[in-house]
């Protein structure tokens, strides 16, 4: 409460691959996420692209869900939400593409697979995969023909992991109430008596029944909280891909959101 070719540079924001990855257009448009990535072509789906996504949709069992739009991923762009783990995809997607792949590259936690479309052949997309938790992973299929000057720029704010999701403070209005209490601590409380005292840049956090570890630690752009998605769940919250968004219900309360990755 996750994971686009610009993506190397923009979104692992790692040199090595930036500088064999051209920066991308603005995100690819909503996709519906009742039905699985089919095989045909479309406007926002270029034939490598489609292809792959088909052989990956079909290992990842995921749904396709809106691309976040802080991924900076190109108009080719096919993104699913799977309910398994990185460490369990990596090997699976690396059978089923063998011989057309080379090596996952890690960068943080984000891992990412170029592949060609025939053994032997030229990479022409890619695969990234993204964790949103342990079970949890966003995966993510471009194109790598998007031809630009230099690679795109994020300003990420400190103590955040790149390629990880967050929500604003901000966006949680409605399902969670966030506190400001100075010096970096925040309180967030839901309906639901649920309760979590925070502090910018520490993972060890203050609930109702003793201190408890998020999975990342919260961090500030100097004006609003960012909380790590995954860290939700320490306030009896779930999170559901629902639409062009994520649907975060806390209790009897729900909002939809989109998730920003760095």
């Amino acid at each position: 409460m996750f994971p686009r070719a610009a993506l190397l540079g923009a979104l692992l924001c790692a040199p090595a691959l930036a500088q064999t990855t051209p920066a991308a257009t603005p995100a690819a448009p909503a996709a519906t996420p009742a039905a699985p990535v089919k095989g045909a072509s479309s406007a926002a789906t270029n034939r490598p692209v489609s292809a792959l996504a088909v052989e990956v949709s079909a290992v990842v069992g995921g749904r396709i869900v809106s691309c976040p739009a802080a991924l900076k991923l190109s108009v080719n762009a096919v993104c699913l939400y799977s309910q398994s783990g990185a460490a369990t995809l990596r090997p699976l997607l690396k059978g089923k593409l063998a011989g057309r792949a080379g090596d996952w590259k890690t960068t943080g936690k984000s891992s990412l697979l170029r592949a060609a479309p025939a053994a032997g052949g030229a990479a022409n997309a890619f695969v990234l995969l993204s964790p949103m938790s342990d079970k949890e992973t966003l995966v993510v299929v471009d194109s790598l023909n998007v031809v630009a000057a230099s690679p795109a720029k994020l300003t990420v704010p400190a103590g955040v992991t790149k390629g990880q999701p967050y929500v604003l403070g901000s966006d949680l209005l409605g399902v969670v109430k966030v506190t400001p209490l100075g010096g970096g601590k925040y309180r967030l409380s839901t309906e639901d008596d649920g309760l979590l005292t925070v502090t910018v840049g520490q993972k060890a956090a203050q609930a109702a029944a003793g201190t408890v570890e998020l999975p990342l630690a919260p961090a500030t752009d100097g004006k609003n909280l960012i909380f790590p998605l995954a860290g939700l769940r320490a306030l009896g919250c779930t999170v559901t891909p629902e639409g062009t968004n994520l649907t975060v219900t806390c209790g009897a309360d729900s909002v939809g959101l989109r998730p920003i990755v760095f």
